[in-house]
């Protein structure tokens, strides 16, 4: 179900030559470089692909792309792009291939979005906040419900898979109407506001564009279920937080479940630590010690890529922001 690689035309084939591992050199993408056949050399005017590590780093990346204009391949660390995508954009030319770890990523966290979920519907916040029996008639079980997931990629479609034992009926909501394979619907993003009231579950695994900031907002949650829940392992901008904090402090919403905040790091403080029935994790759906060798793969992978063996996996259009 994974995306197939991407081949450049001849006309934008990236050109071969030594990779910089930047901002500095880490052996184990070191390792994947020349695993795969490529030579790993410090970055100077023969430097023709780069494996930037540093998700923070794109001030300094931005230099590094303006300044090197013979670059064809650049290779970024995480899924998403959103903390680079003016310079992606500002910088874009038919002779730079750019690549993601979009999809590489989908296993952990599509398993962090199910334990979620299941948290949620058994309101494990409510009874490991318990300091007396309480409730025993309270939760739900996620057999037959209708999970709708926000967005295509490979989180949502390792998802898909993760769900198919609890016999869900699954509903996409992508840029597109392309129907996705193993969903019971696909619809457009348009159509969001016409699916939410069915929605037992949400599940947003969007990239995070102009287009998807702030998609979920008071409107969307005043259309849902007040026993629905939501998980946000996308990005934190994606919902529009006061409007969230106040779903779950009315009730509108039964819970959320969220490794990614807008602010984040979410402050000390904040409303949302104290809001009911809600679970926060800080960004650790994908730990290091998970993904770092999913990228090493990746990195490899796109090695042989660049030097001419098959396609790229994750490419970055740097138009649309993912």
């Amino acid at each position: 179900m994974a995306a197939p690689p991407h081949i450049p035309g001849d006309d934008a084939r990236p050109v071969p030559g030594p990779i910089a591992i930047l901002p500095e050199q880490v052996s184990l993408f070191v390792d994947a470089v020349e695993s795969a056949g490529g030579q790993v050399a410090g970055l100077s005017t023969d430097t023709r692909g780069v494996i930037w590590l540093d998700p923070q780093g794109a001030e300094e990346f931005g230099e590094i792309l303006t300044e090197n204009p013979q670059l064809s391949w650049i290779q970024l660390p995480y899924a998403g792009v959103d903390a680079f995508a003016d310079i992606l954009k500002s910088s874009a030319r038919p002779t730079l291939t750019v690549t993601s770890a979009k999809g590489a990523f989908a296993q952990p966290v599509a398993e962090h979005a199910l334990m979620l979920t299941l948290a949620l519907l058994r309101r494990l916040p409510l009874r490991l906040r318990a300091t007396s029996w309480g409730d025993g008639t309270l939760g739900t079980s996620l057999y037959g419900l209708h999970i709708v997931i926000v967005g295509a990629g490979g989180i949502a479609l390792e998802l898909i898979r993760l769900l198919q034992p609890f016999g869900v009926s699954v509903t996409i909501v992508r840029r597109g109407s392309t129907p996705v394979e193993g969903a019971s619907a696909t619809v457009s993003t348009d159509r969001l506001d016409a699916v939410l009231p069915g929605a037992d579950v949400l599940i947003l695994a969007a990239a995070l564009t102009d287009d998807t900031r702030g998609l979920i907002g008071e409107q969307q949650f005043g259309q849902m279920k007040n026993s629905s829940v939501v998980v946000n392992i996308g990005r934190g901008g994606l919902v529009v937080t006061d409007a969230l904090v106040d779903a779950l402090q009315t009730g509108a919403i039964a819970g959320a479940g969220i490794d990614v905040t807008d602010p984040e790091p979410l402050p000390d403080g904040h409303p949302l630590w104290s809001a009911p029935n809600v679970i926060i994790t800080p960004h650790s759906a994908d730990t290091p010690d998970m993904t770092r060798p999913l990228l090493a793969r990746r990195v490899a992978n796109n090695t042989r890529a660049f030097l001419g063996e098959g396609g790229f996996d994750g490419v970055v259009d740097p138009v649309v922001g993912y």
